[in-house]
């Protein structure tokens, strides 16, 4: 069994950011000691480490107290951004038996924390995977998880360079055996990408791995400006998309703007499966709406992206609800996304209008 145990993230200011999550998407702060990379952390004089929970989905922030924290060294080559996406497994030493045959770089050879065993490989570009095989699971609180929070990771997206797609998913087929799933190549008249979904043993992680198509794709952008390949996006799981938005943006959180003829053309879906109400709620806040014409009745995907999160136009948060477990990634939303994307690109002067 493979499945995300944590995600983790190298900030500038891990207290500013902890206060962010919580006040901004509804995130609780916990001090919890469950993570061999905030055990060690607590312990050093270098490295500043706070924790926030929300359901099943831990977010670890780290910041440099002093100049030789590991977490300054990523941030003079990297803006802030996800440096480690940390797996449970099963059996740690198997898979670390794996990994080295496979030519993995091994960052840390398996240690036993007492209530974990755990590993870290290099993966793509500065992006490292923390594997941990827990003596006792963490305890999830559901009491205090409400309709409107996010309750799991929905999927990853990793970007790498051009060329670099399919040594990259060869490298998680045979390291974890992530199999290759759907297909995507979009274009539009000003920039394109190729994108493999992969997935996890027992379907837990979801992992599409995306590669520019053109010098101005948002792919090959975000590569610039991130100085190498690293994690795009998160998609965060919510039973009620619609008021989460409205608090989120209440919050003050920055989504990406719907291009204005998407609802008139939405309409015009065979199956359109709205009702006026619905309808008027969704386009208010602007958020993105798809279905498979073939699939049962009431299985329907919502999705909205927000703005870049940190100063450099990096890494945002998709927010996605799933409506009876209506599978896909809003491949009918994909023109739309690029649009939008488009629009915030020759904002900045990236892509010409």
């Amino acid at each position: 069994m493979l499945q995300i145990d944590h995600v983790h993230f190298y900030v500038e200011d891990a207290q500013r950011w902890r206060d962010w999550f919580v006040y901004c998407l509804g995130f609780q702060a916990v001090n919890d000691g469950i993570f061999p990379s905030l055990s060690h952390h607590q312990k050093s004089l270098h490295t500043c480490t706070e924790v926030v929970k929300s359901g099943s989905v831990y977010f670890l922030l780290s910041s440099p107290i002093l100049p030789t924290s590991p977490v300054a060294e990523f941030l003079r080559q990297h803006p802030p951004g996800v440096a480690d996406i940390a797996f449970a497994v099963d059996d740690i030493e198997t898979l670390i038996v794996r990994a080295i045959s496979n030519g993995a770089k091994i960052l840390q050879p398996v240690e036993d924390a007492g209530f974990c065993k755990y590993a870290k490989i290099a993966a793509w570009g500065s992006l490292n995977h923390t594997l941990i095989t827990r003596k006792k699971a963490k305890i999830e609180d559901r009491e205090n998880i409400s309709h409107h929070a996010i309750t799991a990771i929905d999927h990853l997206v990793l970007n790498v360079g051009v060329g670099e797609l399919e040594t990259t998913v060869n490298w998680y087929q045979k390291i974890f055996d992530f199999q290759p799933q759907q297909t995507f190549n979009i274009k539009t008249d000003r920039s394109g990408l190729h994108s493999q979904v992969m997935i996890s043993p027992h379907g837990n992680i979801q992992l599409p791995i995306n590669e520019p198509a053109s010098p101005s794709s948002q792919i090959q952008e975000f590569l610039e400006v991130n100085r190498g390949a690293g994690i795009q996006h998160i998609a965060l799981l919510i039973p009620d998309l619609v008021d989460a938005i409205a608090r989120f943006r209440a919050a003050g959180l920055s989504f990406l703007s719907v291009p204005q003829n998407y609802y008139s053309q939405l309409q015009q879906r065979y199956k359109f499966p709205l009702s006026p109400q619905e309808l008027k709620a969704i386009s208010h806040q602007e958020i993105l709406v798809d279905w498979h014409e073939d699939a049962p009745l009431g299985q329907l995907l919502l999705q909205i992206f927000s703005q870049p999160i940190f100063s450099e136009p990096t890494f945002f948060f998709e927010f996605i609800e799933r409506r009876s477990l209506a599978q896909g990634f809003g491949e009918g939303n994909f023109m739309a996304l690029f649009q939008a994307i488009e629009n915030e690109q020759m904002k900045r002067g990236f892509v010409s209008s």
